[in-house]
């Protein structure tokens, strides 16, 4: 028998200095570019959703694949994908940091549902905001000086 993981990430990750460059007609776009690299490394994408100048995923994370590796595929490939097809009129880049968090099954679906309302939920809450309230529900100590 086989090797089992069951474990749902959420990554989060912002523009270079989170500026505000995505358009919202062209997201999808994006949102199927980075499905298929999650794809080709064998990890399962349940939801993906951003809003202005972040994303997030939520993935199961394929046991044979580092998540510091995937993050970089990401981020790497989308780069060059949106400056090749001027997607993105406006971007630079990715920020250099990243959050990444850790859901039992049993929460995909509350997850997957507060992914997909990202427009909604970030006319109340900005992203810094959003955040900070990600790091404190899973207990990372963090410094305001070193966030996205």
């Amino acid at each position: 028998m086989g090797s089992f993981t069951q474990i749902t990430y959420q990554l989060v990750f912002a523009t270079k200095d989170r500026t505000k460059n995505f358009v919202e007609s062209e997201q999808e776009r994006l949102f199927r570019y980075i499905q298929g690299i999650l794809k080709k490394k064998n990890c399962h994408m349940h939801g993906i959703n951003g809003y202005q100048n972040h994303l997030h995923v939520v993935f199961e994370l394929h046991p044979s694949v580092a998540l510091a590796d995937l993050v970089k595929d990401v981020k790497v490939s989308t780069s060059l994908w949106i400056k090749q097809n001027k997607v993105f009129p406006y971007f630079t880049g990715w920020g250099e940091k990243y959050g990444a968090f850790t859901y039992g099954s049993s929460e995909r679906t509350r997850l997957t549902e507060y992914v997909k309302n990202q427009k909604p939920h970030h006319q109340k809450v900005d992203f810094e905001e959003e955040f900070k309230q990600l790091l404190k529900e899973h207990g990372v100590d963090y410094d305001d000086r070193f966030l996205l």
